[in-house]
């Protein structure tokens, strides 16, 4: 429950700031050219908080955070006094529409510009990408990438840390083949494999690009001894203590770190006998795990932590940059991110790419509630991303969307003459179901993911 709470609230605060910004840059262009708002709503519904400015123009806060929209006096939509004629959005020049409507979208690019530039100059704490292991009759063995290697490069694209190796992965989903570059930690000699990726399954709701690739990265040693016990978890109160060593969960012996926290899963609310080793006796004791909620289903928790061995100090890293170089980072980042957004979108037209992958607002609000609980750089990078999609997805040329709008524009710029009426509401139910379409889709997806 408190999961699902956490994911809630970083949805509707992401949601809400993405939305803000989008809106906002429709609003601040539209007064620049002399339009007059009437109202300006963050969310659509019953309002929850609402103030008129002494300009006449109403904010408002809605019930639902789902969107959000600028009203500006129209004459095809409103009565218009005569003196208010030259305020209207449609007795603009069509150049002048077309700034305000691209605004919105131009908006959320800034935005994301913005955020990383923030994240880049307070500093990203991130490890450097090792491969730990390679997994046997993989695609990444069968390239003959080496373990205790580091990737430098993915396809061409420079690779600091382990998400941008991410990132660089995901851009190559309906490649063919693609080249990773790595070089061993005692050497800068750089080696070049190929991968060849015909016959590459990934699915995102199941694993990362890296183990679909058959690569583990590195990780700190996990020793199957307690380090850590919290205070009044069933753990602490059926006596297990610091240093106690795991050696079976009921029936099951627990060799590795993994086997346990997997097997533990099981046991929500009932009672298991735990097997260790303290100070060479062994010892079972009766444990009752308690029953929380992950990811809408219920597991067993009983409060309890590793031993695990430091990171080398050589692999940890900070992308942390001064003011100016900051900006240079953040510009290319964004780029980045656009360029593999338009190429998904591309793919998923193309058929190379599955719209299983397509993801709906449970699967953002997961996404938020993960970054925001890992810090507020995370959650900066996560906003970036989705300013980003938002702006882009907003261009596609649906007539519901400030894309479809554009079109339109585009079309009377051309022609000289204003798209018919008619046309342009066959256009927006057509825009409207495709719209909803993809919605259910995501949706579809989602609920795929989180029952399955």
């Amino acid at each position: 429950m408190m999961d699902f709470l956490w994911n809630l609230g970083s949805f509707v605060l992401a949601l809400g700031i993405l939305v803000t910004v989008h809106e906002y840059g429709h609003f601040w262009v539209a007064r620049k050219n002399g339009v007059k708002v009437e109202r300006f709503s963050v969310g659509f519904g019953r309002a929850i908080w609402q103030k008129t400015a002494k300009d006449g123009t109403e904010y408002v806060l809605a019930m639902i955070p789902l969107g959000g929209y600028v009203k500006m006096l129209d004459e095809r939509v409103d009565e218009v006094k005569p003196e208010d004629k030259d305020k209207t959005f449609n007795g603009k020049s069509v150049y002048q529409r077309i700034a305000i409507v691209a605004a919105g979208p131009v908006a959320n690019f800034i935005f994301a510009l913005f955020a990383l530039y923030i994240m880049f100059l307070i500093g990203v704490p991130s490890v450097k990408p090792l491969i730990g292991a390679i997994e046997p009759g993989s695609i990444a063995a069968q390239a003959k990438l080496s373990q205790e290697s580091e990737i430098v490069s993915v396809a061409g694209y420079n690779t600091r840390d382990w998400q941008e190796v991410n990132l660089a992965l995901i851009a190559q989903i309906g490649n063919k083949s693609f080249e990773i570059k790595t070089k061993q930690a005692d050497s800068q000699y750089i080696s070049t494999f190929t991968l060849d990726t015909q016959k590459w399954q990934f699915s995102p709701d199941k694993e990362s690009p890296l183990t679909s690739l058959g690569i583990s990265p590195y990780r700190p040693k996990v020793h199957n001894e307690l380090a850590v016990i919290a205070d009044n978890s069933p753990a602490a109160l059926a006596g297990l203590l610091v240093g106690d060593k795991l050696i079976a969960l009921g029936s099951t012996k627990t060799n590795d770190w993994l086997t346990f926290a997997n097997e533990i899963k099981h046991f929500p609310g009932q009672e298991v006998l735990i097997t260790i080793n303290r100070n060479n006796s062994i010892i079972t004791l009766p444990v009752t795990p308690d029953s929380i909620e992950r990811a809408g289903i219920t597991v067993g928790y009983i409060g309890v932590a590793p031993k695990v061995d430091a990171w080398p100090s050589e692999l940890l890293i900070e992308l942390s940059y001064g003011p100016i170089e900051a900006i240079k980072e953040s510009a290319q980042r964004t780029w980045n991110l656009t360029s593999l957004t338009f190429s998904m979108i591309g793919k998923l037209i193309t058929g190379d790419v599955s719209v299983k992958n397509l993801s709906g607002p449970i699967g953002i609000a997961q996404g938020a509630g993960n970054s925001a609980g890992h810090g507020f750089v995370y959650f900066l990078s996560f906003l970036a991303l989705i300013s980003i999609n938002l702006g882009i997805i907003n261009l596609l040329p649906l007539p519901v969307l400030d894309g479809g709008h554009l079109l339109y524009y585009l079309i009377e710029l051309f022609t000289g003459k204003e798209v018919p009426e008619k046309v342009q509401e066959v256009g927006f139910k057509f825009g409207a179901i495709a719209l909803l379409i993809l919605m259910a889709l995501g949706l579809f997806n989602d609920f795929s993911r989180v029952l399955g």
